[in-house]
């Protein structure tokens, strides 16, 4: 086990440099940089441009050396704890990320448990009651979820929030909370607010995670363990409960690589048309404007997460499930 966990440590360093190499090559693929993007923007709109200005700042941030010196200063500062400087912001990405990463995390860790509460029982429903009329209709209604695209569906819910809850339309908060101090009013309308992103999200979540879970199952119930200890009298749900159901929730464990970052990326599309104040628009926003430190600062963070869940879930995996082994190979 030990042996494992080193190795996997130390595979993780390699994989993370790998990774920031390829996100600071794709940021500087367009040509030009973020001020070139500026002086685009400037003369389109009839405005003169100062290019000893721009040759200043160009040299002040840095943009007029090779790339690959640009990447040693960035890859220099992340390992210091500095995020670098947006240029679109006009601030440090670590003061530009701060309420939205917070506020990114409420939203998909509600969404985390939203998905786990919904599919959970369904999907053991599915699994018990086969070819049932319950199953048919669960599967049918599974089905719409995964067809329904996330925007379609974020714009009916909002129209039905307003006709029917009167919640303002858009955002995660009332409109006077914003750039207000936390307080119990301000929470209370971010819960009122929340409900909306959350089913939006995680619809085609739940439902993908209901068809898995149900497929496990089903495979594992026709088992000759399970039918033996079915032969033998053990009581249905405890059936189902001993090893069925334990060997079944590999996909919940193994979501755990991809749900570390879900928690802070979210969905983009889905902020975009609810106009929430997350990451997720963030993110696009400094790619289209190729504001690299907050962009490859921002994909960095989350390459990282997503390493760390893929360590996380592989252990409780192993932990889970005693057919995984950690050395890779089988006693025979």
């Amino acid at each position: 086990m030990l042996t494992y966990l080193v190795r996997r440590i130390l595979i993780m360093i390699p994989t993370l440099i790998a990774i920031s190499v390829i996100t600071f090559v794709i940021i500087q693929l367009p040509p030009g940089d973020y001020l070139t993007t500026m002086i685009n923007e400037m003369q389109s709109q009839g405005e003169n441009v100062d290019q000893s200005k721009i040759e200043a700042l160009r040299a002040q941030y840095g943009l007029d050396r090779p790339m690959y010196e640009q990447y040693f200063l960035w890859v220099t500062g992340l390992l210091q704890g500095d995020y670098g400087y947006s240029f679109e912001y006009q601030l440090p990405v670590a003061d530009v990320v701060g309420d939205r990463v917070f506020l990114t995390f409420v939203l998909n860790f509600a969404t985390i448990i939203f998905i786990w509460a919904v599919a959970f029982p369904i999907g053991i429903y599915s699994a018990t009651n086969q070819y049932s009329i319950g199953d048919y209709g669960l599967t049918f209604i599974g089905f719409i979820g995964l067809a329904t695209p996330n925007f379609l569906l974020a714009l009916i819910l909002l129209y039905l929030a307003n006709i029917w809850f009167g919640t303002s339309i858009g955002g995660l908060m009332d409109p006077k909370y914003l750039d207000q101090p936390w307080s119990v009013e301000k929470a209370l309308s971010v819960l009122e607010h929340l409900w909306v992103p959350v089913v939006v999200i995680g619809t085609s979540g739940t439902a993908a995670m209901i068809r898995r879970l149900r497929a496990n199952l089903l495979d594992e119930l026709q088992k000759q363990y399970v039918i033996t200890a079915r032969a033998k009298g053990l009581p249905p749900f405890r059936a189902l409960m001993k090893y069925p159901l334990r060997m079944s929730l590999n996909p919940f464990i193994a979501d755990i690589g991809n749900m570390l970052p879900q928690v802070i990326s979210g969905s983009a599309v889905v902020s975009m048309v609810l106009s929430l104040p997350t990451t997720g628009p963030m993110l696009i926003g400094a790619l289209q404007s190729q504001d690299m430190y907050l962009a490859g600062s921002f994909l960095m963070f989350l390459a990282l997460l997503t390493v760390i869940g893929m360590f996380i879930s592989d252990l409780l995996l192993a932990v889970l499930d005693p057919r995984i082994r950690l050395g890779g190979g089988a006693n025979r």
